[in-house]
């Protein structure tokens, strides 16, 4: 039994749970060092989302003869002039409507309740364990909405907080940028044999899923946000900006991204107007039909392999973990573990064929 997969494979969980156990009953020891690493975990994957988006700019540069030095150059050069016109230009336009859309609250929770009572009573007929449920619903949404502000000096500490750690992302994004070649050299110096093969094909495996999952994702969100943003133009929506940013960020979820977008527009277009709300859910209807048919297809492809029932389970089982932060990176960390593991499963059975070969000679 000893020499059973499934047997070692369970006795190396349960110990795993064990260490978690143990780890969680004396988390105070481990306080110092989890404020360490997270003090360095975010620039690092945050300097890593950069240097995957910034990577394809270098070997463009590069292609033309370009020096590391000078690509790296021109590439924090366009990165300033970026966040130059963001702070210059559409700072500005964001902390207008957000002032706006703060000064608005009020109003916006009067016609929220309004729209909400009416369908509650419209819905009499149904049972009456439903009707608590919404009430309970609307209940804690309210909550929810009446805290935003009474929060707000903790959001803007934690903001400043954030924001003293993103000074370090530059410095990691220039020795990525300088010596990412190195990298899986550098890690796999350390084994020999078909350990060095295995350890260097995983890195590959994982730099590929990573590198595809965020410059397709990226891709398709920018293309989206373009194609909302002109839609809602066009239809006259308030707080445009704002719901396209919002809408670029939820479309780096895959599947449920585009109808995270489409909530906060609908609920401000329904409120202006029916024929707003009609307008809104026909251009997320055309940009859905656009990116599910024509945008991802030929940008992203199947390059991941993950079934859509699978990314809609981990996206579910992140929001309740870790909420909105985790669902974001849910999909590509799933998408790491299942390359690691499968990685692993390939590096057995060649093992295994090897001695069973071995055996046979």
């Amino acid at each position: 039994m000893l020499n059973k997969v499934w047997f070692r494979t369970g006795i190396a969980l349960l110990i795993l749970f064990l260490l978690i156990k143990l780890i969680m009953e004396v988390h105070s020891v481990f306080t110092p060092l989890l404020v360490i690493i997270q003090s360095v975990l975010i620039p690092m994957l945050l300097s890593g989302f950069l240097f995957y988006i910034c990577l394809p700019f270098q070997k463009l540069l590069e292609k033309y003869n370009i020096p590391r030095w000078g690509s790296i150059s021109i590439i924090f050069l366009v990165l300033i002039i970026i966040v130059g016109v963001i702070i210059g230009f559409v700072g500005p336009m964001i902390v207008s409507q957000i002032e706006n859309l703060i000064s608005q609250i009020p109003s916006l929770q009067k016609d929220i309740q309004k729209m909400v009572n009416f369908g509650l009573d419209q819905m009499k007929r149904l049972p009456p364990d439903v009707t608590e449920r919404i009430n309970k619903m609307v209940q804690s949404m309210s909550k929810t909405s009446t805290n935003v502000l009474s929060n707000s000096l903790s959001y803007v500490t934690s903001f400043i907080s954030t924001l003293f750690l993103l000074i370090m992302v530059p410095f990691f994004l220039i020795y990525m940028l300088k010596d990412h070649e190195k990298f899986i050299p550098f890690i796999a110096r350390i084994f020999n044999g078909d350990r060095k093969i295995f350890v260097v094909n995983l890195l590959k495996d994982l730099d590929f899923t990573l590198r595809s999952y965020i410059q397709g994702q990226v891709t398709v969100s920018l293309i989206l946000g373009v194609i909302l943003f002109i839609g809602y133009s066009i239809v006259g929506l308030k707080y445009t900006l704002l719901l396209v940013l919002f809408a670029c960020v939820a479309n780096m979820i895959p599947f449920l991204g585009p109808w995270l977008a489409f909530t906060p527009a609908a609920i401000i277009a329904i409120i202006q107007s029916p024929a707003t709300f009609i307008w809104v859910c026909v251009i997320t209807l055309i940009a859905q039909q656009l990116e599910g048919n024509v945008i991802t297809p030929n940008i992203m492809g199947k390059s991941l392999s993950i079934h859509p029932l699978t990314i809609i389970v981990v996206i579910l089982a992140a929001g309740n973990l870790g909420g909105f932060a985790l669902v974001l990176v849910a999909v590509p960390l799933y998408a790491t573990i299942k390359t690691i593991v499968k990685n692993i499963f390939q590096y057995r059975q060649q093992i295994m064929e090897k001695a069973s070969s071995d055996v046979k000679d």
